[in-house]
């Protein structure tokens, strides 16, 4: 029913869907199309609404991946969903501050608090 998800794994945790992340750099545009896909599948194809981003494995983003983030919370929006991120490395942290994305998405420290925010 749904494609493989190699960039990715998911489970559901109290009807909210935890994504975390295999590739500890998402840099290559291949890879960020993948993820992008994998991602926008979640919401368009399986109907997931409440998605919580783990980046725990994630230590390098680059900024197209993070335009692949905006249009995530923009697809889930529209769908009446809610999109959070949780275990943001402090270097990572730092491209979201930067480009002011610390203001758009909701980002938590830990996936227990961003789970109980849902």
């Amino acid at each position: 029913m749904s494609a493989s998800r190699s960039h990715l794994r998911t489970e559901t945790i109290d009807g909210v869907t935890v994504v975390s992340f295999v590739d500890s750099t998402i840099r290559d545009e291949e890879v960020i199309q993948a993820v992008g896909d994998e991602l926008f599948s979640l919401v368009e194809d399986d109907g997931h609404t409440q998605l919580l981003l783990n980046f725990g494995n994630v230590q390098y983003l680059s900024s197209a991946a993070l335009g692949k983030l905006i249009n995530l919370r923009n697809k889930i929006k529209k769908a009446g969903g809610t999109l959070k991120l949780c275990s943001i490395a402090d270097e990572l942290m730092e491209v979201f501050r930067l480009t002011r994305l610390d203001k758009v998405l909701q980002i938590y420290d830990e996936e227990q608090d961003a789970l109980s925010s849902f």
